[in-house]
This record gives structure tokens, C-alpha cells and sequence, in this order.
């Protein structure tokens, strides 16, 4: 009984605005910031090199690098302080958790960036047309001939 009611009560409390990332991806993650009582956006994007817990419970960590040093940013996914999640593009990784990138420098830290593959009805296939184009003159003096 107690289990289906916090089910219930995580679903209401769930996002629906948040795009569906991955470990690996480049994200841009837009933070609702109070300065006073203004509020602002500010836009943090680096790479997504874990992911934790479930529900509402779950947290991601995204790293970035600024002025030579790297920066990781830990997130709830279901914050209020979210506005909301962009995909900007996906990695191959086989792994689940990428802190080995927290050693790498440069070119090292670059992923192998992820194809995504549209389907076979979107795409229109090529015909090339072989030979040469016979003009209605032509034919008629090769039949002549």
C-alpha cells in the first residue's frame, strides 16, 4: 500500500519537459538562478558522465571545462531550478559512468560522436539514369537507318 502511494505521488512530481539524454551527451542544462527577486536562465553545458537513482530521486553530473579547468555540476532531474534539458549531441560510450574523462586533457576528452540513423521511409533513393538520352530526332533517324 505505502509503495503504490509514493509511486503515485513520484508521478505527479515527475517532469514531463525533460528531452530523454544518455551518458556521453552533450547537454545544455538550463538553470533557473535567483539573484534578488529577479530570476534568470543561465545556460551549463558540458558532457553528461553519470547518471543516478530513479524516479524523482534520480541525479545526473555534468562536466565542462572553463579556462583550462574542469568543472562538474551535480543536478536533480526533477528540480524546480531546471527549466529544461537540451540534447546538443549524443557519444558512443560503453561505459556507465565516464570519470575517466576527469584525467584527460584536450583532444582526449573528445567523444566518438553518435549517428543517428533516420528511417528507411524518410529517405528517398537515389536512381541514376545510365546511358545517354535519345532525343525524339535521333530515334527517328536510327530507325530510318
Amino acid at each position: 500500500m505505502s509503495q503504490e502511494l509514493l509511486k503515485y505521488v513520484e508521478k505527479l512530481s515527475q517532469k514531463e519537459n525533460i528531452d530523454k539524454f544518455e551518458i556521453g551527451d552533450t547537454v545544455n542544462v538550463h538553470c533557473r538562478i535567483l539573484e534578488g527577486d529577479k530570476e534568470r536562465v543561465q545556460l551549463f553545458n558540458g558532457v553528461v558522465i553519470a547518471r543516478s537513482g530513479s524516479g524523482t530521486a534520480e541525479m545526473f553530473t555534468v562536466r565542462r571545462m572553463v579556462a583550462g579547468e574542469g568543472v562538474e555540476r551535480k543536478f536533480a532531474a526533477s528540480s524546480p531550478r531546471i527549466a529544461k534539458i537540451e540534447v546538443v549531441r549524443s557519444a558512443v560510450v560503453r561505459r556507465a559512468k565516464l570519470y575517466f574523462l576527469r584525467g584527460r586533457v584536450g583532444k582526449a576528452v573528445r567523444l566518438k560522436e553518435r549517428r543517428i540513423e533516420r528511417k528507411a521511409e524518410t529517405i528517398k533513393p537515389k536512381t541514376k539514369k545510365r546511358g545517354r538520352k535519345r532525343t525524339a530526332a535521333k530515334a527517328a533517324r536510327a530507325a530510318e537507318e
